[in-house]
C-alpha cells in the first residue's frame, strides 16, 4: 500500500476525527509521503517515531491500532490473559500520560486489566512491576534519549524483557490485521473503573523496587565510612530519574548527593539540553557547573527513561573526564566480580552478558575471574531474554551491560536499569575513594591488567525514505566488497550477522558465527583485524543512522589511541 492509499483510508475512516482530517488535507504533497509512505514497525526500542498525523508518525490512532494487535496477539498467545492483565508506565515526554491511557482504554476495551503507574516512572521499574504482578505484558510509553519530537511505544513480555524480533514479528502481524480504525475496541475510562479493569499503581509499587535495589549493596561498610566524604552530582535530564535515584542514594546512605536544580523537574522539551542523551558530552554542561562548585568526585545523568546512565568522574588533578559506555561496564563487571570473589559469592556457574558491539575487554575481565561470556546482537532485550535461558540452564546471570550506557546487575529486572547502576556506581565510587583511587586510577589500573582496549561510535545520520535507501546501499557494498585490510593491518575475520556467518580470510573458511541460537538475522557486519582491534557497522533500529563502531587494542595508551584515529579516519572515508 502506498501513501495515497493509506491517506484514502484514513480520510474515510469515520473513527478519524474532522481536526485530523482537516491537518491531513493541509499537508504538503512531500510532508504527505513521509508521514504516510510506511506505518510504524518495531525496531530495537519497539515502536518509536516522530510525534503527529500519519500512519508513520506516533498518535492517539496508531497507539489505538498498535494495542489492539498487543490485545490480539496476547489473547492468542498468554494464559489468563486478560486476568492477568498489563502494566503500562510512562516518561515526561510530549503526550506520553495521554499515549498511556489510551493504551490502558483500549486494552479495557478488550477486557484485559490494566495497571497504569498514576505519574511518570522510570522504564526499568516498569520492567519490575511485570514480574511483580505476574502480568502478561508490559508497555511503557518513551523514545529514551531521542529528541523532544519523538515518543515512542515499548512492549515487554511476560518476564519483563522487551519483546525480541519472532514476538514482535508476531504483535505486527495482528496489527497489519487491522485494517481499520473502526476495529479498534476501546472503553471510557469512567466504566473500565466501574468494571474493575482499570487500576492505578503507586507509591506501593516504588517501594517493592527500592527495596530489591538496596539489598543489591555489596559493601554496606563501605557506604557508612564514606557516604559523608563521596560528593556525587546527579542529574535527571528533566526525566523520570529523579524520584527513584535521589530517594534510593539517600537510603544507601549516601549524603552529599548534589542535584542539578535546572534539570531536576520533567520537561518535554529537554529546554537545557540539545539532546537528553548521558552519550553526549553536551548533557552533561549544567551538571559540569555543580560540580566544580561542590568539588564532586562523580557526576551521574540519566535518561528520560532512566534506562542508561553516564558518567564523569574527577581525576586526581581535578580535572574531570568521561567514561564512555564500555569503560564504565569494565569497572563495574571488575568490582562486582573481584567483590563477590573475595566475599566467597562468586558462583561456579556464573555468566556476565554482553553484545557484540561492545568492547571484548568485559569478556577479558569476565575469564579472569573464571565467568563465562555470552555475547547477543545489540539491543538489551537480547540480553534479557538471555537471563530467563540461564535460569532454565542451572546458570547464573552475574551482570549485562552494552556499550551504550545500559546495565544490569541482577534478574529481578530484565531491562538496562539507571536506577540500579546509579546505586552500584555510587558504591564502586566509594570503594575506590576509600583505597584512595579515583574511578580513572581505577580504569587505568584495569589496563595495566589486562591491556588497553579503546573505543569510538560514529554516525552517519540519512533522513527520510531516501536516507532509508542509503544506508541500505552503503551496507550491500561493505558486505558484497570487503576490505582486504585497514590501516595495514589485515581484516582476517568477517561476521555477517544477517547471513549468521563467520568468513576466516586467511583460510576462506565460513562458519557459523558464535551467538546464542536464539539470536535472529540482523544486519550488522564486524571485521576483526590481526592485531584483535575491530570495527562494525550497524543500521540503527531507532533513529535515522549508520553507527560505525571502532575498538582497538594494544598495550601502551598512546599507540592504541593512535591506532584508533587512523582505524576512525580510514574506515569513515569510505563510509560516507
Amino acid at each position: 500500500m502506498d501513501a495515497h492509499a493509506r491517506v484514502a483510508l484514513w480520510l474515510a475512516d469515520e473513527t478519524v476525527d474532522e481536526a485530523t482530517k482537516a491537518e491531513i488535507r493541509a499537508l504538503a504533497p512531500q510532508d504527505l509521503e513521509e508521514r504516510f509512505y510506511k506505518e510504524l514497525s518495531f525496531g530495537t526500542g519497539g515502536l518509536r517515531g516522530l510525534i503527529g498525523v500519519g500512519s508513520n508518525r506516533l498518535n492517539r490512532y496508531t497507539i489505538r491500532r498498535a494495542t489492539q494487535g498487543l490485545a490480539e496477539y496476547l489473547l492468542a498467545n498468554e494464559e489468563r490473559a486478560r486476568e492477568r492483565g498489563v502494566v503500562i508506565a510512562y516518561d515526561s515526554r510530549h503526550l506520553s500520560a495521554d499515549f498511556a491511557e489510551e493504551t490502558a482504554l483500549v486494552l479495557n476495551g478488550n477486557g484485559f486489566k490494566t495497571f497504569l503507574f498514576r505519574t511518570l516512572r522510570p522504564t526499568p521499574e516498569l520492567s519490575f512491576a511485570v514480574r511483580e504482578l505476574n502480568a502478561a505484558a508490559g508497555v511503557v510509553i518513551t523514545a529514551s534519549h531521542n529528541p523532544p519530537a519523538y515518543n515512542g511505544y515499548k512492549v515487554y513480555d511476560a518476564e519483563g524483557v522487551q519483546v525480541v524480533p519472532r514476538i514482535a514479528g508476531k504483535i505486527t502481524e495482528a496489527i497489519e490485521k487491522i485494517s481499520s480504525f473502526s476495529q479498534v475496541r476501546r472503553m471510557e475510562r469512567q466504566e473500565a473503573e466501574e468494571r474493575g479493569l482499570f487500576h492505578w499503581l503507586g507509591e506501593e509499587m516504588d517501594e517493592r523496587y527500592l527495596s530489591r535495589l538496596q539489598q543489591l549493596i555489596l559493601r554496606p561498610e563501605v557506604i557508612r565510612q564514606m557516604g559523608e566524604k563521596l560528593r556525587i552530582v546527579y542529574t535527571p535530564l528533566h526525566g523520570t530519574g529523579r524520584r527513584p535515584v535521589m530517594e534510593l542514594l539517600q537510603r544507601a546512605g549516601f549524603r552529599q548527593v548534589h542535584l542539578v536544580a535546572e534539570q531536576a523537574e520533567p520537561d518535554p522539551d529537554f529546554s537545557t539540553v540539545s539532546t537528553p542523551n548521558p552519550e553526549e558530552p553536551d548533557a552533561f554542561a549544567l551538571a559540569m557547573e555543580t560540580a566544580r562548585k561542590v568539588d564532586a568526585h562523580l557526576v551521574l545523568g540519566t535518561d528520560p527513561d532512566c534506562d542508561r546512565v553516564g558518567v564523569l568522574v574527577r581525576k586526581a588533578d581535578g580535572e574531570y573526564v568521561r567514561l564512555n559506555g564500555n569503560q564504565l561496564g569494565a569497572l563495574l563487571l571488575d568490582y562486582l566480580l573481584s567483590t563477590r570473589k573475595e566475599q566467597g559469592r562468586l558462583p561456579d556457574r556464573g555468566v556476565m552478558i554482553t553484545t557484540v558491539v561492545s568492547s571484548r575487554l568485559g569478556r577479558v575481565i569476565a575469564e579472569h575471574y573464571g565467568v563465562e561470556t555470552i555475547e547477543t546482537l545489540t539491543g538489551f532485550k537480547y540480553i534479557g531474554e538471555q537471563i530467563g535461558i540461564l535460569e532454565r540452564q542451572g546458570k547464573t546471570f552475574l551482570f549485562g551491560y552494552e556499550e551504550s550506557f545500559g546495565y544490569l546487575a541482577a534478574p529481578f529486572v530484565r531491562d538496562k536499569d539507571g536506577v540500579m547502576s546509579s546505586l552500584l556506581i555510587c558504591e564502586m565510587a566509594a570503594w575506590h575513594l576509600q583505597q584512595g583511587r579515583t574511578l580513572d586510577e581505577a580504569l587505568q589500573d584495569i589496563y595495566r591488567r589486562y591491556g588497553v582496549y579503546l573505543e569510538r561510535l560514529e554516525s552517519l545520520t540519512l533522513m527520510g525514505k531516501e536516507g532509508v535507501q542509503q544506508i541500505a546501499s552503503r551496507m550491500t557494498a561493505w558486505r558484497e566488497d570487503p576490505p582486504g585490510q585497514v590501516c595495514g593491518e589485515p581484516v582476517v575475520e568477517v561476521r555477517d550477522y544477517l547471513r549468521q556467518q563467520r568468513t576466516d580470510r586467511r583460510t576462506g573458511e565460513v562458519g557459523p558465527l558464535d551467538i546464542p541460537k536464539e539470536m535472529p538475522a540482523e544486519n550488522v557486519l564486524q571485521f576483526i583485524l590481526a592485531d584483535g582491534s575491530w570495527f562494525a557497522l550497524r543500521p540503527s533500529g531507532t533513529e535515522p543512522k549508520l553507527k560505525i563502531y571502532f575498538s582497538a587494542v594494544g598495550k601502551e595508551m598512546a599507540q592504541t589511541e593512535a591506532k584508533l584515529s587512523r582505524m576512525v579516519d580510514e574506515v569513515m572515508k569510505r563510509v560516507r
